[in-house]
């Protein structure tokens, strides 16, 4: 797992998603498997079902979209069948790539939608800096980039 899927796995699980990680779907009748998906979250409070897939490669778009609509693809096949098999076959699944950067007229790729790296990191800081100082509002110690994250914005016992 890339150090952008663990973070990627972290924020979702402290949201509150049941994650599922790296899992291997399709299987071949030859052996292997069709395809990995990086992260797919569930929360069970609003029956959000997400799929991410981040990635700091650096490839032509061209590639980047092949590669992509791939991934989603597969998820669209096999996340209602083998990952989250009780949730309705109805469930809306979103679709989200994470990126290093896209121009502002790129919505979408591979039929997920787009976020960059930064605007993902944003949104995680903005999350954590809510929690305050870790004397009075630790994040959990299973989640050690968020807790970093959390001391580096924070400090432990006065703002930075």
């Amino acid at each position: 797992m890339t150090h952008l899927e663990q973070l990627v796995y972290e924020y979702y699980d402290w949201k509150g998603y049941l994650i599922k990680h790296n899992i291997k779907v399709g299987r071949l009748q030859k052996g292997g498997w069709e395809m990995e998906l990086d992260i797919i979250g569930y929360h069970p409070s609003t029956n959000h079902l997400i799929h991410i897939e981040p990635s700091l490669d650096s490839h032509a778009w061209a590639k980047k979209e092949f590669r992509f609509k791939k991934k989603f693809s597969a998820g669209k096949r096999y996340i209602l069948t083998e990952i989250f098999k009780e949730l309705d076959k109805k469930t809306s699944i979103e679709q989200l790539a994470i990126i290093i950067s896209h121009s502002a007229d790129k919505k979408s790729i591979g039929g997920g939608k787009i976020k960059s790296v930064d605007q993902f990191t944003k949104e995680v800081c903005e999350d954590v800096r809510a929690e305050g100082l870790m004397s009075k509002s630790a994040i959990s110690e299973e989640y050690p980039l968020l807790r970093t994250i959390q001391l580096a914005l924070c400090g432990y016992y006065k703002k930075t």
